[in-house]
């Protein structure tokens, strides 16, 4: 895995504008897509993953069958479609096999840069990992890419995929450990559109992400000092990139107000 340690305010610079102007259309559309986390020693791993374990194959349909059973009252369309009870239920915390990723440079070091426990802020050097979707899709097998192709589109939206793979079982069979998709979400609230979210279908097979990122040519891991987070926390909310942007309404407010505040001891 190509990384890249950013221990100055240039290095960041670097990142935020790195994306390519296209020169097909003159103009700049990066193929891009970036995930922040709070810790550098982090793994790319799934919440499924993360809360089941080695189970994560035996619990899933047992996680989204109930989930279902209990959100069809608000949405009657989600017995329809496995993803797209898959995308809701991971927006509202359910554990799922889905990573999510943004176009946007800020957004991800949002998420590098925040923790819930302020105290850790200083602790621990954060990351933010590049992908490119460009890149991922000429991995897909034919039958996802002509999608994609007629389609004109980098990223599937949830009617498209639902239309090429019916069942969970199917894609972890087209996969293997070879590739996976990136899907649009459905822009269900203002959260999910204010946070440029798309997510990443990970395969059943592709136990180890860290090392499938690595045999990709264009994937970078940049790994950011723990000296420069606080200073960079507070660039951030000079740019209006905060809590009260990434979460609208008044828990949003309340987290931002809550860091505003903070007292370093």
């Amino acid at each position: 895995m190509k990384t890249v340690r950013i221990d100055s305010i240039d290095g960041i610079k670097e990142l935020v504008f790195e994306q390519r102007r296209n020169e097909q259309n003159g103009r700049y559309r990066s193929s891009y897509m970036y995930r922040g986390l709070s810790n550098a020693a982090f793994r790319l791993e799934t919440s499924l993953k993360r809360n089941c374990g080695d189970l994560s194959e035996t619990l899933e349909m047992h996680i989204l069958e109930n989930f279902t059973k209990y959100a069809i009252l608000e949405d009657p369309t989600l017995n329809d479609s496995v993803w797209k009870a898959m995308i809701i239920g991971q927006h509202h915390g359910l554990p799922t096999r889905l990573l999510d990723w943004t176009p946007s440079t800020l957004v991800a070091l949002h998420f590098a840069l925040t923790e819930s426990n302020m105290s850790w802020m200083d602790k621990t050097d954060c990351a933010v990992w590049r992908i490119d979707i460009r890149e991922m899709n000429k991995r897909l097998p034919a039958k996802y890419r002509k999608v994609l192709e007629d389609n004109k589109t980098s990223l599937y939206n949830i009617d498209q995929f639902t239309g090429v793979v019916g069942s969970i079982e199917e894609y972890d069979r087209d996969m293997n450990a070879d590739a996976f998709i990136v899907v649009e979400p459905p822009s269900i609230d203002q959260r999910i559109v204010n946070q440029y979210s798309f997510f990443s279908i990970i395969p059943r097979g592709m136990d180890d992400l860290d090392g499938f990122l690595e045999s990709m040519e264009n994937s970078v891991k940049y790994v950011i000092s723990k000296d420069l987070r606080w200073d960079l926390r507070d660039i951030l909310d000079q740019m209006n990139m905060n809590e009260r942007i990434i979460y609208p309404g008044l828990d949003g407010r309340a987290r931002w107000i809550g860091r505003h505040y903070y007292v370093k001891r």
